[in-house]
């Protein structure tokens, strides 16, 4: 609680007054400080600190969302099949998660039915080859390729990869990605969530959706982030960079979720 005058108004205006100039909770202007803003046009209004709090929660429980095409992760074996000996993936751009790039390097995906060409590798090399691909994707290349989590990929089709330079015939490694999100330690305390649980999300476009069971992964490397595959992202009309609002977790609306 303050009283401003206008020789303080006088003071700030040498830096700059902001516009409009925001009264907080008990806050009064002198009449002469009063005219000295109406003389330049500055209106007042007054800081309601409860709207702040509420816009300050609600970004605190908004996640910013990624939409992922089809892409290949290489065993180091793999990139050298693929791309001839002792070669290194060549960074194109960074990805959201750190330390992971999107490469200059493509191949073609080719299935019982049909071909996709250009489909990009993502670095850096991991232990296993995988490839990440759409429903639409797997109807083109005739693979009927199951949901699963990355990494999870025992069990599941192949196909062949060939490049320019090689081919390689795989037996296994061929996924459409389960939706999930990434949280660092300090996500998991703001969320209130434990790797493995599950969040409830809701876009926020002209096409809202629900995502009932998104699995949370947990690393101290990650960023956080919302990952769905472009099927699921046309279907909902979002882009890579819009948010997603968290309404409940492990099955569970939270309270004051609205319908």
């Amino acid at each position: 609680m303050s009283l401003i005058t206008e020789s303080a108004l006088r003071a700030m205006h040498k830096s700059g007054i902001p516009t409009p100039f925001l009264l907080g909770k008990g806050d009064r202007l002198t009449p002469a400080a009063a005219d000295f803003l109406k003389g330049r046009g500055i209106p007042v209004k007054a800081f309601d600190d409860q709207a702040a709090s509420n816009q300050a929660a609600q970004a605190a429980q908004e996640i910013p969302l990624g939409v992922s095409n089809r892409h290949v992760h290489l065993s180091p074996e793999h990139v050298e099949r693929l791309f001839g000996k002792n070669h290194q993936l060549t960074p194109m751009r960074e990805l959201s998660q750190p330390g992971q790039f999107a490469c200059e390097e493509t191949v073609t995906l080719v299935g019982p039915k049909g071909s996709i060409h250009g489909v990009r590798i993502l670095g850096p090399a991991r232990q296993d080859t995988q490839v990440e691909i759409s429903r639409t994707d797997g109807f083109v290349l005739g693979v009927a390729a199951p949901l699963r989590m990355s990494g999870d990929i025992e069990g599941t089709p192949g196909l062949v990869l060939v490049t320019g330079r090689g081919t390689v015939v795989l037996e296994k490694g061929v996924i459409v990605a389960k939706r999930h999100v990434h949280m660092s330690p300090q996500d998991t305390q703001q969320f209130q969530v434990q790797d493995g649980d599950t969040l409830i999300l809701e876009t926020q476009t002209d096409r809202p959706i629900l995502y009932p069971d998104v699995v949370v992964r947990v690393d101290k490397r990650y960023a956080l982030d919302f990952h769905v595959d472009l099927d699921e992202g046309n279907a909902a009309n979002v882009k890579t960079g819009d948010r997603v609002k968290v309404i409940g977790k492990n099955g569970q609306f939270y309270s004051d979720y609205r319908r």
